[in-house]
């Protein structure tokens, strides 16, 4: 698709550290998606305890709301402080590993074990690191990944998901040369 005047605009990593350090995230929503909500059903599709992933997962309140209802929830975020304050906001204690596979990695897990953040880039990471998936919750990931990005992104994600799997994607659609926005 045309990007027009955003296709060479890269935001880099220590940018988005940057957003969560200063408070900067109107990207996070406080409470649950609605498109999640009404969706739901084709997500699961009849299915109970899956496991579920969320690239670039922020603070997102539905990874408790899905691991509530039994479902293993896997993310990745870059931001160390969106990952423990997705566990201080909802009261979950948690263990931090370093990830031997990666580099500075860490790996922030509910105690129940049901939730497992990685804090690294998402392209540090591999189905042989973190599994297949059944389903993943895409609200803001690839509309946040550089242009230049998308195709080793997606490829990722291919490789990341069961051939079953169920896949929501939240995305816009507008004229970049008319909206200069944060979404690519």
């Amino acid at each position: 698709s045309d990007i027009g005047s955003q296709k060479d605009r890269v935001v880099t990593e220590e940018e988005w550290l940057e957003k969560w350090e200063m408070g900067n995230i109107g990207f996070h929503k406080e409470e649950g998606h609605p498109l999640l909500r009404k969706y739901l059903d084709v997500l699961l599709n009849g299915r109970s305890g899956l496991r579920i992933f969320f690239p670039l997962c922020g603070k997102a309140v539905e990874m408790k709301w899905l691991a509530d209802m039994g479902h293993s929830i896997v993310g990745v975020e870059i931001s160390e402080q969106a990952v423990k304050e997705f566990f201080s906001e909802h009261s979950l204690p948690y263990c931090e590993e370093p990830v031997p596979e990666i580099s500075g990695a860490k790996m922030f897990q509910s105690t129940s074990g049901n939730i497992s953040l990685y804090c690294c880039s998402i392209y540090d990471l591999s189905s042989s690191i973190v599994g297949k998936f059944d389903g993943v919750w895409d609200r803001g990931a690839l509309v946040a990944v550089n242009p230049c990005d998308r195709q080793c992104y997606a490829s990722l994600m291919i490789s990341l998901v069961e051939k079953n799997s169920s896949y929501l994607l939240v995305t816009v659609s507008y004229d970049p040369n008319k909206h200069k926005g944060e979404n690519f």
